[in-house]
């Protein structure tokens, strides 16, 4: 019923690849049987229509059958992927209310185990009155305790039921990420290829997309940028690319300037999309341009004293543990700065990351991008410090591959940055680090501590 038009599809495309998994091909035929024996190996584990359940894994074979038939199984889904270390997300079962735990190990065999939760929130029980099957995602957390947005499962799945086109496609962003299922969901309703990745550094990236001819690489610009600088790109054969879209934080002007140099074939792809919401439509004025349209079928925008509102019909029911973010008439306040020019929208960033200089605005990402076009700069990321005299001033955490000396840096930086950046926007306080300045997701993390054990 819900899955029955992704079904359709694959009884279409049986003999076509649907997945390439530790360099293994399976057949849409073998993800039509797999999810039909799952769903019978559910209900034989007394997985219960309406039930909670965790499903701890990543995109491999098993997984992606998995999730589906416990759509069609009307169970409300919550996915979870263990960190690099190998630990669980702390706290994201208690908070999910999770009643049953699927796990997939190393040889993507599951394991079931029944917690002991009992899951009666009132956005649980609206959705077993309608018959729905559910999502539960998870917010960064970067301010404080991550916040646990609830959908209805088949408000999200609606917009893949129109077919697009068909592309082997690397799945880079997280399976416990709206922006990972939404690509996973785009591929498979258009019968093309999910080519999953263990290991998300450039080399491994780069090999995959010329072995297996990938034509659409979604990533972050963090990761982007780290493409850049490790020109692993120039070692392999990437000419059958024909889409890097980005999106999950802004994208520094410097980077995207690069990336169309590099590849003047490839369309350059601007998206937006928040864990509540889902993932828009959007079209960027240009590949080299950071305005861009938001919105398509099924969503409105608004912009109120400079921030982006949204209101969509795949919007979540709300969070599980925090108050409601929408407003009385129903438009969800992203948190989101935004220039408009026309029908163009330039997102500028968080309003909570904005830097306030003595009443002068400052956006980390327009800094990041100059320092980023500095010799040597291999990541840049910028916030804020109280000020007795200015309220806050600039500060950037600098990693370099220079050798240079803090000292030496600095003058070159302000030196750099003169006509470049106004005076109040060039970084008062730089620290050099040698470590990375980005979490699992690839995305820069603004809000780290200092040295001194303050938010940065």
């Amino acid at each position: 019923m819900f899955v029955d038009f992704l079904m359709e599809v694959f009884e279409e495309s049986k003999d076509k690849d649907a997945i390439i998994w530790k360099d293994k091909s399976y057949s849409y035929q073998w993800l039509f049987d797999r999810v039909q024996y799952w769903q019978d190996r559910d209900k034989a584990q007394n997985v219960i229509s309406g039930s909670v359940t965790v499903l701890e894994g990543d995109f491999t074979p098993n997984t992606i059958a998995l999730l589906l038939s416990l759509i069609e199984h009307r169970c409300i889904i919550v996915p979870i992927t263990r960190s690099v270390s190998g630990e669980r997300p702390s706290g994201y079962i208690e908070i999910a209310q999770g009643e049953v735990l699927i796990t997939l190990g190393e040889n993507d065999d599951p394991e079931y185990v029944q917690l002991p939760n009992s899951a009666n929130h009132a956005f649980y029980c609206q959705l077993r009155k309608q018959n729905h099957p559910g999502l539960v995602l998870f917010t960064s957390g970067s301010t404080g305790k991550p916040k646990a947005a609830v959908h209805d499962f088949p408000a999200l799945l609606e917009k893949f039921k129109v077919r697009r086109h068909s592309d082997r496609t690397i799945n880079f962003l997280p399976f416990d990420h709206w922006g990972g299922l939404n690509t996973l969901f785009h591929i498979l309703s258009n019968a093309g290829t999910v080519v999953t990745v263990r290991e998300r550094s450039p080399a491994e990236i780069c090999r995959i997309i010329e072995r297996y001819k990938i034509e659409v690489l979604p990533a972050t610009p963090t990761f982007l940028n780290l493409l850049l600088l490790s020109e692993d790109y120039k070692r392999y054969d990437l000419s059958r690319l024909k889409t890097i879209s980005y999106g999950t934080e802004p994208m520094p002007s410097g980077t995207l300037k690069r990336l169309k140099t590099l590849f003047p074939e490839t369309r350059l792809h601007q998206t937006y999309g928040l864990i509540e919401l889902g993932v828009l439509r959007t079209k960027s004025k240009g590949d080299d341009s950071l305005w861009v349209k938001v919105g398509g079928e099924g969503y409105e925008t608004r912009v109120v004293d400079g921030m982006l509102q949204i209101k969509a019909k795949s919007a979540m029911l709300g969070y599980l543990n925090a108050p409601s973010p929408f407003t009385e008439d129903g438009w969800f306040k992203t948190g989101d700065v935004v220039e408009v020019e026309g029908e163009y929208l330039h997102i500028l960033g968080r309003k909570s990351e904005i830097i306030n200089v003595g009443g002068e605005k400052v956006y980390p990402v327009e800094v990041e991008s100059v320092l980023q076009l500095m010799e040597g700069v291999e990541d840049a990321v910028v916030g804020a410090e109280t000020s007795p005299i200015t309220g806050q001033i600039v500060v950037a955490r600098v990693k370099l591959n220079t050798g240079e000396s803090l000292s030496d840096f600095r003058k070159r930086m302000r030196a750099f940055c003169r006509d470049k950046l106004a005076n109040y926007k060039i970084p008062q306080k730089v620290t050099l680090v040698d470590t990375v300045m980005h979490g699992e997701r690839f995305k820069k993390m603004r809000r780290e501590l200092d040295k001194n054990g303050r938010p940065f």
